[in-house]
């Protein structure tokens, strides 16, 4: 073809004469003939003559000796993938040079002067991160340790994020996890504070509920007079390591523990750990057995026992993740609802699980990760449900349901309450597992089948109580935006004929939320549609009293009459090291009614403490702060720890008593939240 070019060129071919040219060109016009001079070439692949077509000569390559194809040139058939030319790719990199280079552009990233922003560079990161989980999975809890030394992140990275703590979860987390989208920039702000927190997802609620809220709703149902006694307890945190004597005063991590010290005085201890516990630790066995020896004794069960009881998690120590193990969590679990079973004499106990109760801390991962990572957990599912069932809390489907549904289940009791436990460490923030399709508020579909279950409730006229550990609102600082956003539409659909109260865990701490129509647009008595009870815990960690409550419960409407707490001052408990004759001290707190109810007029004592008399307590605390102060110290469970509420803490515990969900609680003035 070269050739041909140069032979037309240089006119061996016939030429036509060029009108000569008046600019001094030597011609201006040039004319050649019509037909294709078809002696050009010997061989053509069509016909030369043709007027339709260009022509298609079979070309020689002198060098090569390839004769070049036609479908090389042919007009008809353009090959669009040339899949015959070499495309060279870099070799296959083994698993440690992956890594070696996906470190080398994170250090990179967080150097940047390019990157405008902590944000950009920490969602960078992941997209390093992601690639790498996928393409050498095995080396991901390694560059999780240099991920997090790379952004200052932790002094203990190595033990926090290495393979035998929390790297297999960061790495199923970023393999699986839109790091580009909303779920990097939630990884990116919880657990790095590098990016802003994205607002609440807008919610799409067609098709959610099978029927609308009725309008008139049924009528309430008639009280019986006669009342129920149900126990709430939470938080035993019990702690089988707790090591009597030990620094109760260490630096870092876990105290009361042998292995554990304080850095200014790492061969005296500073504080000395009390045999029934102290505010810096777990409990002790001393004093579980304390707490549990005094309830009955208190509450006046000994002989006939609790109707039922309430447990809303949390029964394993706060160990470090490289300290924790399967069998460690079994064991507890094991050793504390055996203990409740034989010394409280109660019905049935429901419990849900807490944060702690797993081998990872919080982590609790969807059924719908690809094996093996769907099933992960399954462990714990399956040993509490059999615990249950053992124990006669629940019966066999029940248990079999929870254990295939993240401990959660439902259950209907033959007085006509239906009481549903969910596993919210599906909405609680430091779930790493959460952070995976956050766009979508119910991954798990727990939310889905918590709404059907109230859906029946609703058509066979029941009342339910809903129970679980992480709460839904408060501050806003523990639950994620948008399932607690879900949860909140859900519970205003079923309120107040339906959903007769909500009990949490968690917080260590005596506190309550009101949930309100139309995602709290307007507060009011008239708008108050359901109330959540948080319940004290019995570990004094951190900085709060031991404490527990008894309700009085209507047993018709189950409507809560009355609630009382009990404490124990843990301050107190050093001065019974030197004796055997005395233990703990728990003794009765304060009578909900009475505490609270002294200036709401109009309510009677049958009357129940319900979502409209809650908002009526923030009235009176609104117009007589020193209920605040009240609230505040019971919190704490009148621990000498707690500091004082005034100023803006008045406004903002308000505030708190009124979010029933993250997202309302985080337009409260923050920092208030806890007197830990």
């Amino acid at each position: 073809m070269a050739l041909g070019l140069l032979v037309l060129y240089g006119c061996l071919l016939p030429c036509l004469t060029l009108a000569a040219s008046s600019s001094g060109f030597p011609a201006s016009i040039f004319t050649v003939p019509g037909a294709f001079p078809t002696s050009v070439y010997s061989k053509y692949y069509n016909n030369p003559t043709a007027t339709s077509a260009q022509v298609q000569p079979v070309i020689s390559d002198p060098v090569t000796h390839e004769i070049y194809p036609l479908e090389l040139t042919d007009p008809n058939d353009i090959a669009t993938i040339n899949s015959k030319d070499p495309h060279p790719l870099p070799p296959t990199a083994s698993s440690s040079k992956l890594l070696q280079f996906a470190i080398a552009q994170v250090k990179s990233i967080a150097n940047s002067t390019v990157l405008n922003g902590t944000c950009a560079k920490c969602i960078a990161s992941l997209e390093v991160a992601k690639f790498l989980a996928l393409a050498a999975p095995e080396q991901g809890p390694t560059f999780a340790v240099e991920l997090c030394n790379s952004f200052g992140f932790s002094s203990t990275c190595n033990a926090t994020y290495g393979p035998h703590a929390l790297g297999g979860v960061v790495t199923q987390v970023v393999s699986n996890a839109d790091v580009g989208g909303l779920d990097g920039q939630m990884l990116c702000q919880n657990f790095l504070s590098l990016c802003p927190l994205p607002p609440t997802s807008p919610l799409d609620l067609t098709g959610w509920f099978a029927k609308p809220k009725p309008d008139p709703l049924p009528a309430p149902k008639t009280p019986s007079g006669q009342r129920l006694k149900v126990l709430h307890l939470s938080d035993f945190h019990l702690d089988p390591r707790y090591s009597t004597g030990s620094e109760a005063s260490c630096s870092s991590g876990l105290c009361c523990r042998a292995n554990n010290f304080n850095k200014t005085s790492p061969n005296a201890t500073v504080f000395s750990a009390p045999r029934f516990g102290t505010y810096s630790c777990d409990s002790p066995y001393a004093l579980i057995l304390s707490a549990l020896e005094a309830i009955p004794v208190l509450t006046d069960t000994k002989d006939s026992g609790f109707d039922f009881m309430i447990f809303t998690g949390d029964l394993v120590s706060h160990d470090p993740e490289n300290e924790l193990s399967r069998e460690y969590v079994e064991y507890t679990e094991t050793v504390l609802f055996d203990l409740i079973k034989r010394t409280l004499l109660s019905g049935p106990v429901y419990a849900t699980l807490g944060n702690h109760d797993s081998y990872s801390q919080a982590q609790g991962s969807p059924n719908s990760l690809d094996a093996p990572g769907h099933n992960q957990y399954s462990w714990n599912y399956e040993h509490v449900s059999a615990l249950w069932e053992h124990e006669g809390w629940l019966n066999n489907s029940v248990a079999h349901s929870a254990k295939t549904h993240y401990a959660a289940y439902s259950v209907q009791r033959s007085d006509g309450l239906k009481i549903i436990s969910l596993n919210t460490n599906l909405w609680y923030r430091p779930n790493y597992f959460n952070y995976i399709n956050m766009t979508n508020p119910d991954v798990s579909g727990m939310l889905r089948m918590l709404t059907d279950e109230l859906q029946e409730s609703e058509d066979a006229g029941e009342r339910v109580w809903i129970m679980g550990h992480v709460l839904s609102g408060w501050d806003g600082t523990n639950p994620l935006l948008n399932p607690t956003n879900l949860f909140y539409q859900i519970v205003d659909r079923y309120s107040p004929h339906v959903i007769a109260n909500i009990f949490w865990g968690h917080t260590h701490e005596d506190q309550h939320s009101i949930f309100y129509a139309n995602n709290a647009t307007n507060i009011s008595a008239e708008t108050a549609l359901a109330q959540a009870w948080i319940g004290p815990s019995i570990t004094p960690l951190t900085n709060v009293n031991s404490g527990f409550r008894v309700y009085e419960v209507d047993s018709a409407t189950f409507e809560i009459m009355d609630a009382f707490t009990w404490k124990s001052d843990v301050n107190a408990f050093p001065e019974l090291d030197s004796q055997l004759e005395f233990g703990p001290t728990y003794s009765f707190e304060y009578n909900t009614r009475e505490t609270y109810g002294q200036n709401i007029t109009g309510w009677t004592d049958s009357d129940p403490l319900n979502s409209t008399w809650w908002h009526l307590v923030t009235e009176a605390m609104e117009a007589d702060n020193s209920l605040v102060t009240t609230f505040n110290n019971f919190q704490g469970k009148e621990s000498v720890k707690s500091p004082t509420c005034t100023g803006d803490c008045i406004t903002a515990k308000i505030c708190y008593i009124r979010s029933g969900s993250a997202s309302i609680g985080q337009n409260c003035q923050q920092g208030f939240g806890s007197v830990q």
